[in-house]
C-alpha cells in the first residue's frame, strides 16, 4: 500500500492531499494566519460565568466567547491558577520542575468556585469555531510531540493502549519516569513503540522547552494573546502520519519544501529523501490527479465504482447519508445480495467521506434494506474495519431495525466544504451543472450501460464541438477506444447550440434515449 503526501502552495496557504494507493482519503485546505487552531493555547479573560451551565465564556479575541465547562477546568486547575498568578507577578519564572502542586480540584464542584469575572488563565483550544459558535477550551494543558504528549502539573505516566507488548509497555513506563522532570506528566503515543532512548530524550526536551517559551511570554502577555502555537496542518500531520510506509512528500513551491524537509529532518532523518520538490510543467494536483478526485467526491452525490451511489445532505444537528443501488447489474443471484454487496463498498465509501470530508458529530446512514440478520452483522463489522484508520474518536452502533445505522464522530473543527458545481457558461451564471472536468467520465459510463448491459446498436452521440474535438481527435481517440473496447462504432455529431458539458444519446430509430440521473 502506497502513502504520499501532496502539497500546493497557494497565495495564502497550502492546499494538502494525502493519497493511499493513488486515492484521495484526506483532503486539507490550510490558510496562512488562521487562529484558533486545535491545540493553541491563548491568555483568556473570564467574560461571564453562567452557574446555570457550570460553565463560563472566555474573551479571546474571537467575535464569539469561548465556552469552557467546569469539567474541562482539569483535576490540576487550582495549580495552573496559581501559578499564572504567580508567573504574572513575576515571582516565579517559567520553571515548573520547583514549583509546588496544589490538591486537585473536586470534580463534582461549581464553576463560581474556581473562576471570577475577569480573571485572566490560559486556556487550550480543544474545538474550532464551528458555525454558530465559537471556540471550545480546556484547562487541562498538553503539548503533542512526535513520540510524546506532555501535560504540565501532573505527574503521572502513561502509555498508549495501542502498544499492546507488556515488556515494551514496562520499557516505555521505565525509560521515561526516569528522564522526564517534576510536575510534568507525560503520555506515551504509539509510534514511540521501540524507538530508542535518544529520540524520546529528544522529543521530551523540544516539549519543555516550547513549554517554557510559552510561560516566559505569558509574564507580560496582554489578555487575547497566543502563548504557545501548534505546528502548522502539514507539519502536524507529517508529525502524525510519518513512518516507514511513506513512498513520497511532493512540494511545488521551494521555501515550503525547504521548510518542510528540514522538519522531516529533525523528526525522522532516514525519511528525508522521500521529500521531493515538484517541478513539473503542469499543476501538481493535475498531474496527481487529485483536483479530478476532489470534484467527484465533495458533491451531494458520490457515485460507487460497482454502480451504486450516496446521497449526503448536512444539516445543523447532524449528516444524513442514504445508499442508493443506482443501474447496479443484477450479477447476483437474489435482491438480498445485490443490497449487502452494495452495502459492503458503501460503508468504505463512507467511511473514506467521513475523513475527507471531516464529518463530525452524529451521522445517519440508511442502508439498502437487508431481512439477513448476518448480512446486517456483515455490514456493522464493515464499517468498523472502515473506520479502523480514522484517527477521530467515533463510536459505530449496530443497524436498527430500521436499517439505520448511527455514528458519532468527534468534531474539532469545521467540516470541510467544497463547491462542486461550476457556473454554467451558457447562461452566464443563473444556473449550476455538473463540474465540467466529469462530463467525459459521465459519458464513458452512460456509454457502457447503454452498449454491454442495455445491448443498443447504431447509437448516436450529439454533443458540443469542444467534446467532440476531445473524443475525436489523436492517434488513437477517444472513439477508437471504445470501438476496441466494446465492439461497436459509436457515430458523434456535432451539436453547437448544446452546452459544453450536454450530451445526448439517439438509437437506431433516430429517438433520443432518455437517461437518468
Amino acid at each position: 500500500m502506497s502513502n504520499e503526501l501532496i502539497i500546493s502552495a497557494t497565495q495564502d496557504g497550502c492546499r494538502i492531499a494525502l493519497l493511499r494507493d493513488k486515492t484521495l482519503v484526506e483532503f486539507h485546505n490550510e490558510e496562512g494566519g488562521s487562529k484558533f487552531v486545535v491545540g493553541d493555547i491563548y491568555l483568556g479573560t473570564v467574560k461571564k460565568v453562567v452557574q446555570g451551565l457550570n460553565a463560563a465564556f472566555i474573551e479571546l479575541g474571537y467575535d464569539k466567547d469561548a465556552f469552557l465547562h467546569y469539567l474541562d477546568l482539569g483535576p490540576q486547575f487550582s495549580s495552573l491558577s496559581k501559578f499564572t498568578k504567580l508567573v504574572k507577578a513575576k515571582k516565579i519564572f517559567g520553571k515548573l520542575e520547583k514549583f509546588t502542586l496544589e490538591e486537585d480540584i473536586d470534580k463534582h464542584g461549581k464553576i463560581a468556585q474556581q473562576l471570577t469575572k475577569g480573571q485572566v488563565i490560559p486556556v487550550q483550544i480543544v474545538k474550532e469555531p464551528i458555525s454558530t459558535k465559537g471556540p471550545r477550551l480546556s484547562c487541562e494543558l498538553s503539548l503533542a510531540g512526535r513520540y510524546l504528549v506532555v501535560v504540565p502539573f501532573s505527574n503521572a505516566v502513561s502509555v498508549s493502549k495501542k502498544i499492546t507488548s507488556g515488556e515494551e509497555r514496562k520499557r516505555l513506563q521505565k525509560l521515561i519516569t526516569s528522564i522526564k522532570p517534576a510536575n510534568f506528566g507525560v503520555i506515551i503515543r504509539t509510534v514511540a513503540e521501540g524507538v530508542d532512548v535518544a529520540e524520546l530524550d529528544k522529543d521530551l526536551r523540544n516539549l519543555i522547552k516550547m513549554w517554557e517559551d510559552g510561560i516566559a511570554r505569558l509574564a507580560d502577555a496582554e489578555p487575547a494573546e497566543k502563548l504557545i502555537g501548534e505546528l502548522n496542518k502539514t507539519s502536524s500531520l507529517l508529525r502524525d502520519l510519518l513512518n516507514e510506509s511513506f513512498d513520497s512528500i511532493q512540494i511545488d513551491d521551494k521555501k515550503l519544501y525547504d521548510e518542510i524537509k528540514t522538519y522531516v529532518r529533525n523528526i525522522s532523518p532516514d525519511l528525508e529523501k522521500i521529500v521531493k520538490l515538484y517541478t513539473g510543467k503542469t499543476k501538481i494536483f493535475e498531474h496527481f490527479g487529485i483536483e479530478k478526485q476532489i470534484k467527484s467526491a465533495f458533491g451531494q452525490t458520490v457515485s460507487l465504482k460497482g454502480g451504486g451511489y450516496l446521497i449526503i445532505e448536512h444539516t445543523e444537528a447532524l449528516h444524513v447519508i442514504d445508499v442508493n443501488s443506482g443501474n447496479k447489474s443484477n450479477r447476483e443471484d437474489s435482491q438480498e445480495d445485490t443490497a449487502i454487496s452494495v452495502n459492503v463498498e458503501a460503508a468504505k465509501e463512507i467511511a473514506r467521506q467521513l475523513r475527507l470530508r471531516d464529518m463530525g458529530g452524529i451521522v445517519v446512514i440508511d442502508f439498502i434494506d437487508m431481512r439477513n440478520p448476518d448480512h446486517k452483522r456483515a455490514i456493522y463489522q464493515a464499517m468498523k474495519d472502515a473506520m479502523q484508520e480514522d484517527k477521530a474518536k467515533h463510536t459505530v452502533l449496530p443497524l436498527s431495525k430500521f436499517g439505520i445505522m448511527q455514528i458519532t464522530r468527534e468534531r474539532v473543527r469545521p467540516q470541510m466544504n467544497i463547491v462542486t458545481k461550476e457556473v454554467c457558461p451558457t447562461c452566464n451564471g443563473t444556473g449550476k451543472i455538473t463540474a465540467s472536468i466529469l462530463v467525459s467520465d459521465q459519458i464513458e459510463k452512460t456509454l457502457e450501460h447503454l452498449l454491454v448491459k442495455q445491448n443498443e446498436k447504431g447509437l448516436v452521440l450529439a454533443l458540443h464541438p469542444y467534446l467532440h474535438a476531445y473524443f475525436t481527435t489523436g492517434f488513437v481517440s477517444q472513439r477508437m477506444k471504445w470501438f476496441i473496447k466494446y465492439k461497436h462504432w459509436v457515430k458523434l455529431e456535432k451539436d453547437s447550440s448544446m452546452a459544453m458539458t450536454e450530451y445526448r444519446f439517439v438509437d437506431k430509430e433516430g429517438e433520443e434515449i432518455q437517461l437518468t440521473a
